[in-house]
Protein backbone atom coordinates (compact mmCIF):
# COMPACT_ATOMS: atom_id res chain seq x y z
CA UNK A 1 0.00 0.00 0.00
CA UNK A 2 1.35 3.23 -0.95
CA UNK A 3 1.18 6.27 0.82
CA UNK A 4 1.27 9.71 0.58
CA UNK A 5 5.07 11.34 0.70
CA UNK A 6 5.78 15.05 1.58
CA UNK A 7 2.33 16.25 2.67
CA UNK A 8 3.44 19.56 2.99
CA UNK A 9 1.89 22.51 4.98
CA UNK A 10 -2.47 21.89 5.18
CA UNK A 11 -4.19 24.96 6.05
CA UNK A 12 -7.87 24.53 7.20
CA UNK A 13 -10.04 27.39 5.71
CA UNK A 14 -12.89 28.89 7.88
CA UNK A 15 -16.09 28.55 7.16
CA UNK A 16 -16.26 26.23 4.21
CA UNK A 17 -15.74 22.17 4.88
CA UNK A 18 -12.95 21.32 2.26
CA UNK A 19 -9.13 21.76 2.99
CA UNK A 20 -6.52 23.73 0.82
CA UNK A 21 -3.24 22.14 0.65
CA UNK A 22 -0.18 24.56 -0.22
CA UNK A 23 2.58 22.29 -0.58
CA UNK A 24 6.10 23.31 -1.18
CA UNK A 25 7.49 19.75 -1.88
CA UNK A 26 7.32 17.88 -5.19
CA UNK A 27 6.59 14.53 -4.47
CA UNK A 28 3.11 13.71 -4.01
CA UNK A 29 1.16 10.95 -5.44
CA UNK A 30 -2.69 9.51 -5.08
CA UNK A 31 -3.44 7.57 -1.64
CA UNK A 32 -4.54 4.29 -3.49
CA UNK A 33 -6.16 3.20 -0.12
CA UNK A 34 -8.70 6.30 -0.10
CA UNK A 35 -9.72 6.12 -3.94
CA UNK A 36 -10.23 2.39 -3.40
CA UNK A 37 -12.44 2.78 -0.56
CA UNK A 38 -14.26 5.47 -2.93
CA UNK A 39 -14.88 2.87 -5.20
CA UNK A 40 -16.35 0.59 -2.87
CA UNK A 41 -18.56 3.40 -1.61
CA UNK A 42 -21.76 4.81 -3.27
CA UNK A 43 -21.20 8.14 -3.51
CA UNK A 44 -17.78 9.00 -5.14
CA UNK A 45 -15.88 11.35 -3.17
CA UNK A 46 -13.27 13.46 -5.27
CA UNK A 47 -10.28 15.08 -5.01
CA UNK A 48 -8.82 17.84 -6.92
CA UNK A 49 -5.37 19.10 -7.20
CA UNK A 50 -4.63 22.37 -9.64
CA UNK A 51 -0.61 23.17 -9.82
CA UNK A 52 0.41 26.18 -11.18
CA UNK A 53 3.76 25.90 -12.73
CA UNK A 54 4.78 25.12 -16.28
CA UNK A 55 3.48 21.59 -17.84
CA UNK A 56 6.59 20.58 -19.27
CA UNK A 57 7.33 18.60 -16.46
CA UNK A 58 4.85 17.18 -13.87
CA UNK A 59 6.94 16.05 -11.30
CA UNK A 60 4.33 15.91 -8.55
CA UNK A 61 2.81 13.28 -10.49
CA UNK A 62 3.59 9.62 -10.04
CA UNK A 63 4.34 7.49 -12.85
CA UNK A 64 1.35 5.80 -14.47
CA UNK A 65 -1.06 7.08 -11.79
CA UNK A 66 -3.13 8.94 -14.10
CA UNK A 67 -6.09 7.30 -15.93
CA UNK A 68 -6.78 9.77 -18.92
CA UNK A 69 -5.51 13.26 -19.84
CA UNK A 70 -7.88 15.41 -21.74
CA UNK A 71 -6.57 18.85 -22.76
CA UNK A 72 -6.45 21.77 -25.17
CA UNK A 73 -3.12 23.29 -25.62
CA UNK A 74 -2.19 26.58 -27.15
CA UNK A 75 -3.00 26.45 -30.91
CA UNK A 76 1.12 27.98 -31.60
CA UNK A 77 0.59 32.07 -31.68
CA UNK A 78 -3.15 31.82 -32.32
CA UNK A 79 -3.68 35.59 -32.81
CA UNK A 80 -6.88 35.94 -30.02
CA UNK A 81 -5.30 33.75 -27.32
CA UNK A 82 -1.78 33.05 -27.97
CA UNK A 83 -0.16 36.63 -29.33
CA UNK A 84 3.54 36.49 -29.67
CA UNK A 85 3.71 33.29 -26.64
CA UNK A 86 6.17 31.16 -28.40
CA UNK A 87 9.44 32.98 -30.57
CA UNK A 88 8.82 30.46 -33.37
CA UNK A 89 7.27 27.30 -34.63
CA UNK A 90 10.48 24.91 -33.69
CA UNK A 91 10.41 26.44 -29.96
CA UNK A 92 6.44 25.46 -29.96
CA UNK A 93 7.00 21.89 -30.82
CA UNK A 94 9.87 21.86 -28.49
CA UNK A 95 7.33 22.50 -25.80
CA UNK A 96 4.82 20.19 -27.34
CA UNK A 97 7.49 17.62 -27.29
CA UNK A 98 8.30 17.45 -23.47
CA UNK A 99 4.77 17.96 -22.00
CA UNK A 100 3.90 14.83 -24.94
CA UNK A 101 6.64 12.59 -22.82
CA UNK A 102 5.57 13.78 -19.30
CA UNK A 103 1.89 12.68 -20.31
CA UNK A 104 3.30 9.26 -21.38
CA UNK A 105 5.07 9.01 -18.20
CA UNK A 106 1.93 9.78 -15.90
CA UNK A 107 -0.37 8.24 -17.84
CA UNK A 108 -1.13 4.30 -16.68
CA UNK A 109 -0.73 1.34 -19.20
CA UNK A 110 -3.62 1.06 -21.69
CA UNK A 111 -4.88 4.69 -20.97
CA UNK A 112 -5.97 7.43 -23.43
CA UNK A 113 -5.04 10.78 -23.94
CA UNK A 114 -7.63 13.49 -25.90
CA UNK A 115 -5.83 16.46 -27.38
CA UNK A 116 -8.27 18.97 -28.90
CA UNK A 117 -5.99 21.16 -31.44
CA UNK A 118 -6.28 22.55 -34.52
CA UNK A 119 -3.76 24.18 -37.46
CA UNK A 120 -3.13 27.84 -37.05
CA UNK A 121 -2.86 30.59 -39.76
CA UNK A 122 -0.41 33.25 -38.23
CA UNK A 123 0.63 36.06 -40.39
CA UNK A 124 -0.53 34.43 -43.39
CA UNK A 125 1.07 31.21 -43.36
CA UNK A 126 -0.58 27.98 -41.88
CA UNK A 127 1.39 25.97 -39.53
CA UNK A 128 0.13 22.01 -39.99
CA UNK A 129 -0.19 21.41 -35.78
CA UNK A 130 -2.57 18.90 -36.03
CA UNK A 131 0.02 16.52 -38.07
CA UNK A 132 3.10 17.63 -36.19
CA UNK A 133 1.26 16.70 -32.78
CA UNK A 134 0.51 13.69 -34.16
CA UNK A 135 3.95 12.79 -34.78
CA UNK A 136 5.10 14.23 -31.42
CA UNK A 137 2.63 12.01 -29.42
CA UNK A 138 3.48 8.69 -31.61
CA UNK A 139 7.50 9.71 -31.10
CA UNK A 140 6.60 10.09 -27.29
CA UNK A 141 5.18 6.00 -27.17
CA UNK A 142 1.27 6.62 -28.23
CA UNK A 143 -0.94 4.89 -30.95
CA UNK A 144 -2.54 6.68 -32.64
CA UNK A 145 -6.21 5.31 -31.74
CA UNK A 146 -8.74 7.77 -33.29
CA UNK A 147 -9.56 11.35 -34.91
CA UNK A 148 -12.70 13.13 -34.43
CA UNK A 149 -14.02 16.81 -36.00
CA UNK A 150 -15.63 18.86 -33.91
CA UNK A 151 -18.05 20.71 -36.07
CA UNK A 152 -19.10 24.17 -34.62
CA UNK A 153 -22.52 26.25 -35.28
CA UNK A 154 -21.70 28.76 -38.73
CA UNK A 155 -22.82 31.50 -36.25
CA UNK A 156 -19.14 30.98 -34.44
CA UNK A 157 -16.95 32.61 -37.09
CA UNK A 158 -13.87 34.25 -35.55
CA UNK A 159 -11.91 35.90 -38.58
CA UNK A 160 -14.96 35.90 -40.92
CA UNK A 161 -13.29 38.70 -42.55
CA UNK A 162 -10.47 35.61 -44.25
CA UNK A 163 -13.35 34.58 -46.59
CA UNK A 164 -14.39 38.05 -47.06
CA UNK A 165 -11.16 38.26 -49.52
CA UNK A 166 -12.96 36.15 -52.20
CA UNK A 167 -16.10 38.86 -52.24
CA UNK A 168 -13.19 41.97 -52.81
CA UNK A 169 -11.63 39.98 -55.73
CA UNK A 170 -14.06 37.29 -57.21
CA UNK A 171 -11.03 36.00 -59.01
CA UNK A 172 -8.94 32.17 -58.41
CA UNK A 173 -6.42 32.43 -56.22
CA UNK A 174 -8.09 34.57 -53.65
CA UNK A 175 -10.15 31.36 -52.31
CA UNK A 176 -9.45 31.25 -48.23
CA UNK A 177 -12.15 29.55 -46.18
CA UNK A 178 -13.56 30.26 -42.24
CA UNK A 179 -12.58 27.26 -40.18
CA UNK A 180 -15.76 25.63 -38.51
CA UNK A 181 -13.86 23.23 -37.37
CA UNK A 182 -11.18 21.59 -35.13
CA UNK A 183 -9.97 18.17 -34.43
CA UNK A 184 -9.83 15.94 -31.65
CA UNK A 185 -7.18 13.41 -31.52
CA UNK A 186 -6.77 10.47 -29.50
CA UNK A 187 -4.27 8.19 -28.87
CA UNK A 188 -3.48 5.43 -26.57
CA UNK A 189 -0.53 3.84 -24.40
CA UNK A 190 -0.40 0.50 -25.29
CA UNK A 191 -3.28 -1.97 -25.19
CA UNK A 192 -6.16 -1.55 -22.36
CA UNK A 193 -6.46 -4.77 -20.05
CA UNK A 194 -10.72 -5.17 -19.91
CA UNK A 195 -10.92 -7.21 -17.19
CA UNK A 196 -8.59 -5.03 -15.07
CA UNK A 197 -11.76 -2.88 -13.76
CA UNK A 198 -14.15 -4.65 -11.13
CA UNK A 199 -17.72 -5.43 -12.24
CA UNK A 200 -19.07 -2.63 -9.62
CA UNK A 201 -17.05 -0.08 -11.16
CA UNK A 202 -18.20 -0.85 -14.36
CA UNK A 203 -21.56 -0.61 -14.01
CA UNK A 204 -21.58 2.60 -11.97
CA UNK A 205 -19.56 3.94 -14.96
CA UNK A 206 -21.81 2.51 -17.43
CA UNK A 207 -22.70 4.97 -20.82
CA UNK A 208 -26.08 6.02 -20.97
CA UNK A 209 -26.66 4.65 -25.23
CA UNK A 210 -30.03 6.93 -25.60
CA UNK A 211 -27.15 9.95 -25.38
CA UNK A 212 -24.92 8.10 -26.83
CA UNK A 213 -27.06 7.61 -30.14
CA UNK A 214 -28.95 10.83 -29.56
CA UNK A 215 -26.32 12.67 -29.57
CA UNK A 216 -24.34 10.82 -32.08
CA UNK A 217 -21.34 9.85 -30.29
CA UNK A 218 -20.44 6.97 -32.42
CA UNK A 219 -19.48 9.50 -35.60
CA UNK A 220 -16.37 11.15 -36.60
CA UNK A 221 -18.02 14.28 -36.66
CA UNK A 222 -18.92 16.46 -33.31
CA UNK A 223 -21.55 18.86 -33.33
CA UNK A 224 -20.94 20.99 -30.19
CA UNK A 225 -21.50 24.55 -29.48
CA UNK A 226 -18.78 26.78 -28.51
CA UNK A 227 -18.12 28.73 -25.68
CA UNK A 228 -19.01 32.65 -27.00
CA UNK A 229 -15.92 35.11 -26.14
CA UNK A 230 -16.49 37.45 -23.25
CA UNK A 231 -18.40 34.32 -20.85
CA UNK A 232 -18.19 35.37 -17.37
CA UNK A 233 -15.54 32.82 -16.14
CA UNK A 234 -13.76 32.51 -19.49
CA UNK A 235 -12.85 36.38 -20.44
CA UNK A 236 -9.21 36.51 -21.87
CA UNK A 237 -9.10 32.47 -21.36
CA UNK A 238 -8.87 30.05 -24.60
CA UNK A 239 -11.80 27.67 -23.58
CA UNK A 240 -13.61 24.58 -25.21
CA UNK A 241 -17.34 23.49 -24.11
CA UNK A 242 -18.06 21.38 -21.41
CA UNK A 243 -19.52 18.82 -23.67
CA UNK A 244 -16.18 17.94 -25.38
CA UNK A 245 -14.38 16.56 -21.71
CA UNK A 246 -17.96 15.47 -20.99
CA UNK A 247 -17.85 13.03 -23.91
CA UNK A 248 -14.20 12.42 -23.23
CA UNK A 249 -14.59 11.38 -19.62
CA UNK A 250 -17.27 9.16 -19.84
CA UNK A 251 -16.14 7.38 -23.07
CA UNK A 252 -12.45 6.56 -21.79
CA UNK A 253 -12.86 6.21 -17.89
CA UNK A 254 -14.43 5.28 -14.66
CA UNK A 255 -15.75 6.32 -12.01
CA UNK A 256 -13.29 7.16 -9.12
CA UNK A 257 -10.28 7.54 -11.43
CA UNK A 258 -8.23 10.70 -12.11
CA UNK A 259 -8.23 12.80 -15.06
CA UNK A 260 -5.11 15.26 -16.10
CA UNK A 261 -5.54 18.45 -18.17
CA UNK A 262 -2.09 19.50 -18.44
CA UNK A 263 -3.12 23.12 -20.29
CA UNK A 264 -6.26 23.48 -17.37
CA UNK A 265 -6.71 27.39 -18.04
CA UNK A 266 -10.33 27.98 -17.12
CA UNK A 267 -10.46 24.59 -15.14
CA UNK A 268 -13.18 22.88 -17.69
CA UNK A 269 -11.95 19.65 -17.75
CA UNK A 270 -11.47 20.01 -13.97
CA UNK A 271 -15.09 20.70 -13.44
CA UNK A 272 -16.50 18.36 -15.72
CA UNK A 273 -14.59 15.51 -13.80
CA UNK A 274 -15.70 16.62 -10.37
CA UNK A 275 -19.28 16.25 -12.17
CA UNK A 276 -18.98 12.70 -13.56
CA UNK A 277 -17.48 11.58 -10.07
CA UNK A 278 -13.80 11.63 -11.02
CA UNK A 279 -11.10 12.92 -9.72
CA UNK A 280 -8.31 15.64 -11.21
CA UNK A 281 -5.55 16.91 -11.63
CA UNK A 282 -4.82 20.28 -13.66
CA UNK A 283 -1.67 22.49 -14.41
CA UNK A 284 -2.14 25.88 -15.24
CA UNK A 285 0.84 28.89 -15.80
CA UNK A 286 -1.07 31.77 -14.86
CA UNK A 287 -1.49 32.06 -10.92
CA UNK A 288 -4.48 34.44 -11.04
CA UNK A 289 -6.62 31.80 -12.53
CA UNK A 290 -7.07 30.16 -9.44
CA UNK A 291 -9.72 31.82 -8.37
CA UNK A 292 -11.45 31.31 -11.68
CA UNK A 293 -10.76 27.57 -11.62
CA UNK A 294 -12.34 27.01 -7.96
CA UNK A 295 -15.40 29.07 -8.86
CA UNK A 296 -15.85 26.86 -11.80
CA UNK A 297 -15.17 23.36 -10.05
CA UNK A 298 -18.11 25.00 -7.23
CA UNK A 299 -15.71 25.07 -4.04
CA UNK A 300 -16.22 28.66 -3.60
CA UNK A 301 -19.58 28.65 -2.11
CA UNK A 302 -21.84 25.97 -4.58
CA UNK A 303 -20.84 23.25 -2.20
CA UNK A 304 -24.92 22.15 -1.87
CA UNK A 305 -23.69 20.60 -5.48
CA UNK A 306 -21.58 18.32 -5.05
CA UNK A 307 -20.35 15.83 -2.24
CA UNK A 308 -19.24 18.10 0.64
CA UNK A 309 -16.18 15.78 1.55
CA UNK A 310 -14.87 16.52 -1.89
CA UNK A 311 -11.43 18.53 -1.97
CA UNK A 312 -9.30 20.92 -3.84
CA UNK A 313 -5.88 21.68 -3.03
CA UNK A 314 -3.51 24.04 -4.85
CA UNK A 315 -0.06 23.32 -5.45
CA UNK A 316 2.37 26.89 -6.05
CA UNK A 317 5.88 26.01 -7.68
CA UNK A 318 8.35 29.06 -7.20
CA UNK A 319 9.56 28.71 -10.48
CA UNK A 320 6.24 27.91 -12.11
CA UNK A 321 7.62 30.68 -14.67
CA UNK A 322 9.98 29.21 -16.04
CA UNK A 323 11.10 29.74 -19.08
CA UNK A 324 9.39 27.45 -21.73
CA UNK A 325 11.90 27.09 -24.26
Amino acid sequence: MKKKQKRGVYKKVKNTSFVIREQTGLNYCVDQQVQQHHLNSEYFVTHHKLIIGNCMSMEEIQNESVHLMVTSPPYFNAPFDYKCVFKDYGQYLGVMSKVAKEIFRVLQSGRIAVLNIDDMLINGEKFPIVADATRIFLKAGFRYRDRIIWKKPEGYLRISRRSGVMLQNPYPMYFYPDNLLESIIIFQKGKFDYRSIPKETRETSKIDLKEFQDKKWFMTLWDMVNVLPGATLEKDIATFPEELPYRAIKLFSYKGETVLDPFAGSGTTMKVARDLGRNSIGIELKEKLISIIKKKLGFEGQMQLHNSSDTFNVVIRKEKYAHIG
